[in-house]
């Protein structure tokens, strides 16, 4: 990249914006670098995230590395820094699939699981329509997901919405909403799981025997 100010040097981020160019940032290793202690960015969340819309960004959000749950706490003190400085900005969150509530400085990529024994931590539907609730409430527009997550979740986040949203997700008449198919069941405590409240108040089990409940993270 030729230095700044000489003939064929790229455009500065502020310069970009500034041209109307729709710039999309990830800023996850820079943050991570930061909280591991090899470079100095600035303030921590969430008086970093301030300077995002400051300098003109339209949207600023999370993504992966962290399970719903510790994604939806940082957006919570991110939107607590957007309104402490009187700054506005959409606010977007792409957690993992994953429940992770034990991983390290660096995310899951700590857990003794990554990346190949995983699945024993995979979200059910259930707890992504509680996290895309739960995201809606917080004012996040932009709800999504990312590694771990699979269609079924995605189609989860659409038929929690739909109230909002005005319609529901292709393939959602396949199945009742909440369980509600299985009142058909020929087992009658089968049939008994076919409301709401059996699903979400449901804590799933690992199925592995001597499972400890959180890991050791490597770091």
């Amino acid at each position: 990249m030729a230095p700044a100010g000489r003939p064929g040097a790229k455009k500065g981020i502020l310069e970009r914006l500034e041209s109307g160019e729709v710039v999309i940032g990830d800023g996850s290793f820079l943050i991570t670098l930061e909280k591991r202690g090899y470079v100095k960015a600035g303030l921590w969340t969430p008086e970093a995230v301030i300077e995002h819309p400051d300098a003109g960004a339209s949207i600023v959000g999370v993504n992966c590395r962290f399970g719903p749950d510790t994604s939806l706490k940082t957006m919570e003190l991110m939107k607590e820094g957007l309104e402490w400085a009187g700054l506005k900005a959409h606010l977007m969150v792409q957690p993992l699939g994953f429940h992770a509530p034990d991983c390290g400085k660096e995310g899951f990529v700590d857990l003794p699981e990554y990346p190949f024994g995983l699945e024993s931590r995979v979200a059910t539907r259930w707890d992504i329509q509680k996290y895309a609730r739960e995201a809606y409430n917080l004012g996040v527009r932009y709800i999504g997901g990312c590694c771990g997550f699979e269609p079924y979740h995605i189609r989860a986040i659409a038929e929690e919405l739909a109230p909002e949203r005005g319609f529901l997700p292709p393939a959602s008449e396949k199945h009742g909403s909440w369980g509600s198919g299985l009142d058909m069941h020929t087992k009658p405590w089968i049939r008994a799981r076919a409301r709401r409240e059996y699903w979400e108040n449901l804590l799933p089990a690992s199925g592995r025997p001597f499972c400890p409940s959180l890991s050791k993270p490597d770091f």
